[in-house]
């Protein structure tokens, strides 16, 4: 019996007391190694410490120490579910003995919410007031430290860059929450529990900045991961969301990781943890204690309440304490504030409902919850109140009743706000909302403040209506989030308008908007399904005048639209900025499914009895104005689809393009042909290059040391069913898809959850062709030619694109030009450059200009880009082959002719016919110049003859004699000639001798043919 006294003289005091500390020290990490007793699996008993040592802890020569010495805990479970209850020592070197082991509960004994497990006992207590319990769960709720058991870490995931340091980029706990890095490192939040039964996870989060990519998964026992469809967490731009994830029974591991890619300046805003709860662990053996600012007025509390406003209470409160009078206190505030004195910022004006004698009146009041005291000293008053005025219209498509209240007109009736009127015979109603007027917030709209302590909506006015506008009005704290929420339900096209399924456009939302602000405020514009779903789509920073934004809606899904300002980004518990403000002046979304109509336009009637009505022009028809006619457009144009009316609807397609069949774009059938100065026309085809391709920048790097790419997507032409370049998001769980001609998206190389790449903040930068040709300009789209300098003789090729989505740095739209170069020694099908001057292919983030080389880019081959070449001769044949012009520029098109080879003579016999020829002229010259030289020595001889005959009568002419030739002189003439020595005979006379008185003889004849000697 346990205390009983009894007498061990045989034992050694000292030394048993020792022995029983150490065998009980072991037996807890025995039974946690061994899942059974005596070291053999399967006994259920844990190993002790000797029989010595349990008569020493059961004799009276040792006291049993106090409970607060010691705790008792589970050891582990053995295969047949059993387990035992074992104490530990607090401090192990003053315990001087232990209870002995017992037999503990099953291992599936669990306790329910509000209560707790009493070792001593083994049974489920009920927790006091001003604790809290989750029964089989664990909460941390205080991040003053991080908790235990909590493991941060900050890596680099870059692999391209390795001397960046990130072992300080961790989470880092704030208090009520605990907040990750911001700088271009990967930090992770880990914890690890074992679950006796399957359980959950459940925590809430803020998540305002999509530059940082944040993920949530589990891993079980075999290293198995949440899928990747779940991991990523939605953003949440202003109010903590809660998030759930089953867990598994066994262990468990918890990573909440972020990493920060900031490609643009400005400060990012970290991901907010707070209120981590996790259920299905075997027990809870002890209460917590509720922190401050909450309580828990009831035993056996499953969680602690936050104390209302103008309250507060310390930790472990089981009610809270109100404020004094000059004192305020926030929602779940844990101390009381002095309230300051009142000031102008403390109110805000709005215009009453028009009463029934249909006038309104300016109103002020007082921002609820009122923390300010308008009985300090120099404390502002609330301003009286303005005169009576008359009431300004409904909104467009409202009438106001005998009760000045504003109702929506009729299905099939309009209005300007004043009177409902029925649609005349031939029209139909223009559906949608038109809020231009300001004197009661419309049904479908509602305002409301969002702050990153508590989420209660109802505690405050965040937007008012002030006549001709809604404006924010100052908050509790600057960093509030104003939030105004817009819902509809859906969209209908009207029954004359026809799908335009090229556009894809169901509606449109626009709005007039202004801000002045002192500090670092921000508007944000948010589209989605819901308020907590929805996604930023446009961000105006600091001041902006009066303008308007309008947002082009494709989707059935996008029916939530909000407006969210904050005054400044770092978290405040004060308001220094509350004249910082921003105005809606003008709201309108066309083709809602429950809006009303403002106005009614002519259609085009059926000619069916059985359906009546209004049905949309032919394709390719507009309808005259004021009437309810079709008539065609010309050809190769467009309808315009936000103008069916009138002749400007007619959009000509530009150069080189052709409206589809539906007549609601224009597109290219990737052939082109340019005519030439010569007036020959080049030919092109690019259909090698009208599938979907992709490309990237040149390395680009954060301020930070981060790099990154942008991934451009380009579907260059091609006709109805034409694969389309696709952009995607696949980091947030938006996952966002744009689609188009051409897009871009910023990608990541990065480890984070294995992905090769990360892509996020897909954009369009074409989803309208606009022309194709060899010009830098058209429709206000220039390509500067210095971008891509080029020898080449043949033009480049410019495919001109613009995007319809606008933003406020892009008014007009994103346009983009792709030239595309001849090259034929390049065949990769996407070798595409970006400007040296542009690295990011834009110089001012709205004109992309980029340069496609290519095989598949130069004209077509024809008969003026290959010459022919002819052999010699050879054995009566001749080779005639075909080769192509240098430099080649040309691609496809027509195919070099084949070799041929044709009957030929050879050149012997043309040589011989030559000399033969030449020959027969050559002798037949000299015989006709022998002729005539003849005929001429004639005439000399009769006409020396002639002067001969005269010179023997001086002073007498000569009788006349005839130089005809008379009969017989041709044979005295020819006797004479035949008389006179060859030139052999002339050469031989030369050499003779000459006589003594040294005259040479010579031979005379007289004209009877005598020959006579003279010496």
């Amino acid at each position: 019996m346990k205390g009983a006294a009894r007498s061990w003289p045989n034992i050694d005091r000292p030394r048993c007391l020792n022995r029983c500390l150490v065998g009980f020290q072991s037996q807890l990490w025995e039974a946690r190694r061994v899942p059974a007793g005596n070291g053999k699996p399967g006994s259920g008993r844990p190993v002790g410490g000797g029989p010595m040592c349990m008569e020493c802890v059961t004799g009276a020569c040792v006291p049993l120490p106090p409970q607060s010495d010691y705790h008792f805990e589970y050891t582990e479970c053995d295969v047949l579910g059993s387990r035992w209850r074992v104490s530990i020592p607090n401090k192990p070197d003053t315990c001087t003995g232990l209870p002995d082991p017992v037999k503990g509960t099953k291992c599936t004994f669990s306790c329910n919410e509000g209560e707790f497990l009493d070792m001593k006992t083994q049974e489920c207590q009920k927790c006091a007031a001003g604790t809290y319990s989750l029964g089989t769960g664990v909460a941390f709720d205080e991040w003053d430290t991080t908790p235990p058991g909590f493991i941060t870490l900050g890596v680099n995931m870059n692999a391209g860059d390795i001397y960046m340091n990130c072992s300080n980029s961790t989470w880092t706990p704030k208090g009520d929450y605990i907040a990750s890095n911001t700088d271009d490192c990967t930090s992770t939040l880990s914890y690890a529990v074992t679950l006796k039964k399957p359980g959950s996870v459940s925590f809430q989060y803020l998540y305002p900045d999509n530059s940082v990519f944040f993920e949530f998964y589990v891993q079980n026992d075999q290293c198995q991961s949440t899928e990747s469809e779940t991991r990523w967490m939605r953003t949440t731009e202003s109010d903590w969301d809660t998030h759930i994830v089953q867990l598994s029974r066994g262990n468990n591991v918890l990573y909440w990781r972020t990493t920060s890619f900031a490609l643009n300046p400005g400060a990012v805003k970290p991901v907010l943890l707070q209120n981590v709860a996790i259920s299905g662990v075997a027990y809870t053996s002890e209460c917590f204690q509720c922190k401050p600012g909450t309580y828990s007025a009831e035993p056996g509390s499953a969680r602690c309440a936050p104390c209302p406003a103008n309250s507060y209470s310390n930790k472990g409160a089981t009610v809270c304490q109100e404020c004094e009078k000059d004192k305020y206190a926030g929602v779940g505030s844990g101390s009381c504030l002095p309230r300051p004195a009142c000031s102008a910022s403390d109110y805000f004006y709005t215009h009453t409902p028009c009463d029934s004698a249909g006038e309104t009146q300016l109103m002020y009041k007082w921002i609820e919850p009122k923390i300010c005291d308008e009985s300090a000293e120099g404390a502002a008053g609330l301003p009286a109140s303005g005169q009576m005025e008359a009431c300004p219209p409904c909104n467009p498509g409202f009438f106001m009743n005998n009760a000045s209240e504003c109702l929506p007109c009729p299905s099939g009736f309009y209005s300007n706000g004043t009177a409902c009127a029925e649609c005349p015979a031939g029209t139909e109603p223009v559906v949608g909302f038109d809020y231009k007027w300001w004197n009661r917030m419309p049904s479908n709209m509602r305002s409301l403040v969002y702050s990153q302590e508590y989420s209660d909506s109802e505690r405050t006015t965040a937007w008012a209506v002030a006549g001709e506008y809604v404006y924010t009005t100052p908050g509790n704290m600057d960093s509030d989030y104003m939030m105004l929420a817009l819902s509809v339900k859906g969209y209908s096209l009207p029954r004359s308008v026809a799908k335009d399924e090229e556009r894809g456009e169901l509606s449109k939302i626009s709005f007039v908007f202004e801000t002045s602000c002192t500090a670092d405020c921000v508007l944000h514009f948010m589209v989605g399904q819901s308020e907590r779903t929805n996604r930023v789509v446009e961000t105006w920073k600091g001041t902006h005048g009066k303008q308007s934004y309008t947002f082009i809606i494709q989707s059935n899904s996008t029916v939530s639209f909000t407006w969210g300002f904050q005054r400044t980004a770092g978290y405040t518990a004060e308001s220094k900025y509350s004249s910082d403000f921003a105005k809606i002046f003008a709201i309108g979304i066309t083709n809602a499914m429950d809006g009303v109509a403002s106005h009614c336009r002519h259609c085009a009637l059926s000619s069916a009895r059985s359906q009546p009505g209004c049905v949309p022009c032919p394709a390719g028809d507009y309808m005259l104005n004021s009437t309810g006619v079709c008539k065609a457009c010309p050809a190769n144009t467009y309808i315009r689809a936000e103008q069916p009316v009138g002749r400007g609807a007619c959009v000509p397609c530009g150069p080189n393009t052709h409206s589809n069949k539906a007549r609601t774009a224009c597109q290219s059938t990737c052939r082109l042909s340019v005519k030439q100065e010569a007036g020959w026309a080049l030919q092109y085809d690019f259909s090698s290059l009208a599938n979907a391709t992709a490309f990237g920048s040149s390395p680009l790097f954060t301020s930070k040391g981060l790099r990154y790419f942008h991934q451009f997507g380009v579907a260059l032409c091609g006709t109805e069913g034409r694969e389309v370049a696709t952009c995607v998001d696949n980091v947030t769980d938006s996952r966002k898809e744009v689609r188009g001609y051409v897009c871009q998206a910023t990608v990541v190389p990065s480890d984070v959850r294995g992905q090769r790449v990360v892509s996020s903040q897909p954009i369009s930068i074409g989803d309208t062709l606009l022309g194709v040709t060899t010009k830098s300009t058209l429709d206000s789209i220039y390509s500067p030619n210095n971008y891509f300098p080029s020898d080449s003789k043949l033009p480049d090729v410019i495919f001109h694109y613009r995007g319809s989505e606008t933003t406020q740095a892009c008014k007009a739209g994103r346009t983009t030009s792709i030239r595309l170069r001849c090259d034929p020694t390049v065949s990769a099908p996407n070798e595409i450059s970006l400007p040296s001057e542009c690295k990011e292919g834009t110089c001012d983030g709205c004109s992309f200009h980029f340069l496609w080389r290519s095989q598949h880019a130069c004209p077509l081959c024809s008969e003026r880009d290959y010459k022919r070449i002819e052999s010699a001769c050879v054995q009566g044949i001749t080779h005639t082959t075909y080769v192509w012009q240098q430099p080649a520029r040309c691609a496809g098109g027509v195919s070099l002719p084949p070799p041929t080879a044709s009957a030929c003579v050879t050149l012997d016999f043309w040589l011989k016919l030559g000399v033969g020829a030449g020959t027969a002229a050559a002798v037949l010259l000299i015989g006709i110049s022998c002729y005539f030289w003849k005929r001429t020595r004639r005439l000399e001889y009769r006409y020396s003859k002639l002067m001969t005959g005269s010179g023997d009568r001086e002073c007498q002419l000569p009788a006349a004699d005839s130089c005809a030739i008379m009969e017989g002189e041709d044979a005295e003439d020819d006797l004479i000639y035949l008389t006179k020595k060859s030139i052999f005979g002339k050469i031989k006379s030369f050499s003779r001798e000459r006589t003594s008185d040294g005259f040479d003889s010579v031979p005379l004849k007289s004209s009877s043919g005598m020959e006579m000697e003279m010496d």
